[in-house]
């Protein structure tokens, strides 16, 4: 109900409040040592390309900002919704940042989704489809676990070469960028409808293919560019087969990990917002418009007081 999305937008508010308060005693700092909190939110549902399109993300910053007595920016991405973008993915400014120097170089992002970043004489960068979404939610409902570690259980498995096609022949990998996708999108209904035609294959041949299906809808965008490395991050580098099988599907590129280059892949997603905070207490517009397809690059983000 309304009430109840109205509640758990407070009550996650709360929860990252604590979790704000515990670092900063953890680390012995004060409130006031704090320029500002970069807070994303959860998002709860993303439709940039409907009549009316919006992001939305919970997670309320002004509760975060009365409880933490910090000033919290957030509400990022509907001011590239509203200039006729796709409101996502935001990654690649910051990863440009970070790695744009180094030629012939593109960092992709396996979380839920997966996103690469492409530093060329323009900025490029789009949602390649599903990183890890997929791969959780079939685990979670057969064996109960959040995550196939290290992607054994996937291993285990043999890839459905006509599953594996059919899903591959979605029309969302046909898209041309800028794109961008999400739960709304890759879920359970999502994978109902490819598995719908078969008798039965086994729970783990399922996500040995939908590991090959992140794989090569990866593998597949980063060949349409000249890259000489391919550095990850997110979840996804967690996953050794992923991450084995994906520079097999990359022979002629090099797949490390952003942590290879001191970047810790687990802190990048938090690193980005706390980054686009600082853009936006600074009033820097942020370089998107060739990665979203919003009309101009321009500040995001809303600015909420702590007192």
């Amino acid at each position: 109900t309304l009430k109840e999305v109205g509640e758990i937008d407070h009550r996650l508010a709360l929860e990252f409040a604590k979790a704000v308060n515990l670092l900063l005693k953890k680390e012995s700092l004060k409130a006031e040592e704090i320029v500002a909190i970069g807070s994303h939110g959860q998002t709860l549902w993303h439709e940039p390309n409907g009549k009316y399109p919006f992001s939305m993300q919970l997670g309320n910053p002004s509760v975060l900002a009365v409880e933490t007595d910090i000033v919290v920016v957030a509400d990022f991405r509907s001011k590239d919704v509203a200039s006729g973008g796709q409101g996502a993915p935001f990654a690649p400014a910051f990863h440009r940042e970070l790695f744009g120097h180094m030629e012939g170089c593109a960092v992709v992002n396996i979380g839920g989704m997966a996103n690469i970043s492409v530093f060329s004489s323009t900025l490029i960068g789009y949602d390649s489809g599903c990183g890890n979404v997929l791969m959780d939610m079939w685990i979670s409902e057969c064996l109960g676990e959040a995550y196939d570690r290290d992607g054994v259980w996937a291993k285990s498995g043999t890839i459905h070469e006509t599953l594996l096609n059919n899903l591959l022949s979605d029309s969302y990998f046909k898209l041309t960028y800028p794109k961008s996708t999400g739960r709304e999108y890759f879920n359970k209904s999502f994978l109902r409808k490819y598995l719908e035609p078969f008798d039965k294959i086994t729970d783990e041949d399922i996500q040995a293919t939908l590991l090959a299906l992140t794989v090569r809808t990866i593998a597949d965008e980063i060949k349409k560019f000249s890259i000489k490395k391919l550095l990850v991050c997110g979840g996804g580098a967690r996953n050794g087969y992923l991450m084995r099988e994906l520079q097999s599907g990359l022979s002629k590129v090099e797949v490390d990990t952003t942590d290879s280059y001191g970047v810790s892949s687990d802190d990048m997603e938090a690193m980005i917002f706390a980054w686009f905070a600082y853009k936006r207490l600074r009033n820097e517009n942020i370089d998107l418009k060739t990665v979203t397809g919003a009309k101009n690059n321009t500040i995001l983000g809303g600015i909420y007081a702590s007192n």
